[in-house]
């Protein structure tokens, strides 16, 4: 992208706002006027504008720094996953959401989990509310490999009422991960978990697939529940 010519690089009031939102993403900024903008107060009040300036490959180390620590937890999850933003801002992005993750509100989770990046996978699969986990079951980064690593045990209630109304409860690796995490939770104390979480994963597989994932159970009323013969024979 050609460099526009020096008086172009004005900040507001000079040069119009919707021209000056389009400048903070050109990648040959001259030096300087990244932290002119950043120091522009209308600027400073606007955090999800902010995080142009503070993601851009262009950008003063010591400068992404001091914006990164300013910025809401919106903006860092936009950082965090804008494959154009500088790598060392995706990273400081993610490490920050790591640390606010669990003084956030329910509702923050929620709208985070639908966007999380994959570092941060791991420490929302353990939240402790179904809706957080609906939310991030719907995350249109998290595919099935790992989503299925995820899946183990002990599988916690929430987990497995959120799997089950989600978009991969016919998926057939999940339902066999889900039956084995289920299996193998069952036999813990105060679990929470019942034979019937399993329903909606039996039905999602074939009598085959069935016949094959109960010889994988160790728990005997499970087997016999998977097991399509050993069901109608009970």
């Amino acid at each position: 992208m050609p460099l526009p010519p020096p008086a172009s690089w004005a900040l507001p009031p000079e040069l119009p706002w919707p021209r000056f939102l389009r400048m903070l993403r050109h990648p040959e900024p001259p030096r300087g006027w990244l932290e002119a903008a950043a120091e522009l107060p209308e600027l400073r009040k606007r955090p999800l504008l902010l995080r142009w300036v503070a993601q851009h490959a262009k950008a003063p180390a010591h400068l992404r720094s001091a914006l990164m620590a300013r910025l809401p937890w919106r903006a860092l999850a936009a950082v965090s996953v804008d494959p154009a933003a500088h790598p060392q801002a995706r990273q400081q992005a993610t490490e920050k959401l790591q640390q606010l993750w669990t003084g956030m509100t329910t509702g923050e989770r929620r709208s985070l989990a639908l966007h999380a990046p994959r570092p941060l996978w791991a420490l929302v699969w353990r939240a402790p509310d179904s809706g957080v986990l609906a939310a991030f079951l719907q995350n249109p980064k998290l595919g099935l490999d790992p989503l299925v690593a995820l899946i183990q045990p002990p599988l916690r209630p929430p987990q497995a009422e959120a799997l089950a109304t989600s978009r991969w409860r016919e998926v057939r690796p999940v339902a066999d991960q889900v039956l084995r995490a289920l299996d193998r939770t069952l036999a813990l104390p105060d679990s929470g978990l019942a034979l019937g979480h399993a329903a909606p994963w039996i039905k999602a597989m074939d009598e085959d697939a069935r016949i094959l994932a109960a010889s994988r159970i160790l728990t005997p009323a499970l087997r016999r529940m998977v097991h399509p013969r050993r069901e109608r024979e009970g």
